[in-house]
């Protein structure tokens, strides 16, 4: 795993280094999200509302494979581990 360390500025501020950004798709202006773990952060790209759909097409099908059909309010009725281990590769 590569790692770089960078300084915190006074006012707890950051800089991505470009090397990072451009991997990740990290562009000025854009946004991304922190997530607290116990023992640190984990900064992500935030997904375009494109990637998410994208995923969230992806998701039905697997779901409409699987013969479940549904709204999200009958998840109740589904055995959510089942359907998602099957989703693991």
């Amino acid at each position: 795993m590569v790692s770089i360390r960078v300084k915190v500025g006074p006012k707890g501020q950051i800089v991505i280094p470009k090397i990072f950004r451009e991997a990740y798709g990290i562009e000025e202006g854009g946004e991304v999200v922190i997530v607290p773990l116990e023992d640190g952060l984990i900064i992500k790209r935030r997904k375009t509302p494109e990637e998410i759909l994208k995923a969230l097409s992806k998701y039905r099908e697997r779901r409409r494979k699987a013969g479940i059909v549904g709204k999200l309010g009958e998840l109740a009725k589904i055995d959510l581990e089942a359907e998602f281990d099957e989703g693991i590769s």
